[in-house]
């Protein structure tokens, strides 16, 4: 083997047979599918990984979003999140995300008046949310009504059409908002608010969720700028749970509506969406500062959990957690201090220079602070996840168009180990029941 070759293979040893062979490593990778030549007879399948989670498995190649989980880097396209939350809004964001650069301002402008435009839906859609109980989840609202807009949009099948499918994004960030608000507004039993055409994206979707009898709702701009960042720190995070369901489900070659509702559904689920829940959650069962010692050992000890610290990817630092911690000064100027921000910030303190909690590498994360804000804007619980499927749509939809534009992709369809019985014989029921 030349010495190329050395530095760009793996060569692996087959200890059953005692044959050995060259894998290529491209990206600090190898194909899975080279693995198939290691064999024990031709009969029989070749090897293949085991990787519940895909811990270590890359399932795509992906120019949306960079993240180095040691060094706590976090960039959208090759930016840096904390530039984009400081100097940036959510549209240019979502353009940026979905079309690979930063738009001029005639595109800009183009971009927004699509969108603000587009942000009313079919009065069937309202008249579809209004048959849920009165108590329905409005994840399962939002994930119900996003997948009954591929009924309204049956063009949106034809997912080859550059044009079209610039048409379906469109729509789908546009009415996100919308259909999140009502799903609030909903639960609540109020009536359902219509779009404000003259409002931006993020004041508009605030006007949706709390305007009564005023003839124009006018939010504090602090409050539209806090969860416009918010929104930005949402708008995508590489090849998460829900990210992983929309090219999953996006796979089969389905209209952009059905695939987002999968990630819809996948941001549902506790162990991905309702982390900062959990925190509030937590915070209150504390109660006070004079308590979070006992917690701290409760934790040590394995009696409590401690939610939005730590993450899978990020083994240092969590970047957004930064950006949202001055999000919340800036909301509480507003809302007045929420008395769980005190508890919070001596819990950090604590956790930061306890060597426990340091040698585990445990740190806050984005959903650390995230919930205190969703409580101080006076959204209930259920309503986090909402407004984190409305930042995360634009990320969803540009890994979406990369999907189907990706020539290496194939409908998902990953291996099993079967565990169960083989080869049984089949007794009738007249036999069996005698």
């Amino acid at each position: 083997m030349t010495d190329v070759a050395a530095k760009d293979s793996l060569t692996v040893t087959d200890n059953r047979t005692g044959q050995t062979y060259d894998l290529a490593i491209t990206d600090n990778t190898i194909a899975a599918k080279d693995l198939g030549q290691i064999r024990l007879t031709d009969d029989e399948p070749g090897l293949a990984t085991y990787d519940p989670g895909f811990v270590n498995t890359a399932s795509c190649r992906s120019a949306v979003t960079f993240i180095d989980g040691d060094k706590g880097i976090l960039e959208y396209r090759g930016y840096p999140i904390e530039q984009l939350a400081e100097k940036s809004n959510f549209l240019e964001v979502a353009y940026l995300l979905i079309h690979g650069e930063l738009p001029t301002k005639e595109q800009y402008d183009s971009w927004v008046h699509e969108i603000t435009y587009h942000t009313f839906v079919h009065e069937n859609v309202k008249t579809f949310m209004q048959g849920f109980r009165y108590d329905a989840h409005p994840m399962g609202m939002l994930m119900a009504s996003v997948g009954a807009l591929s009924t309204f949009y049956p063009d949106a099948r034809n997912i080859s059409d550059a044009d079209n499918r610039h048409m379906q994004i469109v729509r789908m960030i546009a009415k996100m908002p919308t259909l999140g608000a009502w799903s609030f507004r909903h639960a609540q039993g109020k009536p359902y608010v219509y779009p404000d055409n003259d409002l931006g994206y993020t004041a508009n979707f605030l006007s949706m969720l709390f305007k009564m009898s005023e003839s124009k709702f006018e939010a504090d701009p602090r409050l539209v700028k806090a969860l416009d960042v918010l929104f930005i720190l949402h708008a995508d995070h590489e090849q998460n749970c829900s990210t992983n369901a929309v090219r999953s489900v996006g796979s089969s070659q389905v209209d952009p509506y059905s695939a987002v509702a999968a990630g819809v559904g996948a941001l549902y689920g506790p162990l991905h969406g309702g982390a900062n829940e959990a925190v509030l959650r937590m915070l209150k069962r504390i109660g006070s500062k004079e308590n979070i010692p006992a917690f701290i050992e409760g934790v040590k000890n394995g009696n409590e959990r401690l939610m939005g610290f730590g993450h899978r990817v990020y083994k240092n630092f969590d970047p957004r957690a930064t950006i949202i911690k001055k999000a919340c000064d800036d909301v509480f100027e507003v809302t007045g201090v929420n008395p769980l921000l005190e508890i919070a910030k001596e819990l950090e303190k604590i956790a930061l220079e306890d060597e426990y909690f340091v040698k585990r590498k445990l740190y806050p994360n984005v959903d650390f602070y995230s919930g205190l804000i969703y409580e101080a804007f006076q959204f209930p619980p259920e309503m986090f996840t909402v407004l984190f499927a409305i930042g995360r749509t634009p990320g969803w939809l540009a890994q979406w168009s990369e999907l189907v534009q990706d020539k290496d992709q194939k409908i998902a369809r990953p291996k099993q180990i079967y565990t169960g019985d083989r080869e049984l014989t089949f007794t009738a029921a007249s036999e069996r029941w005698a």
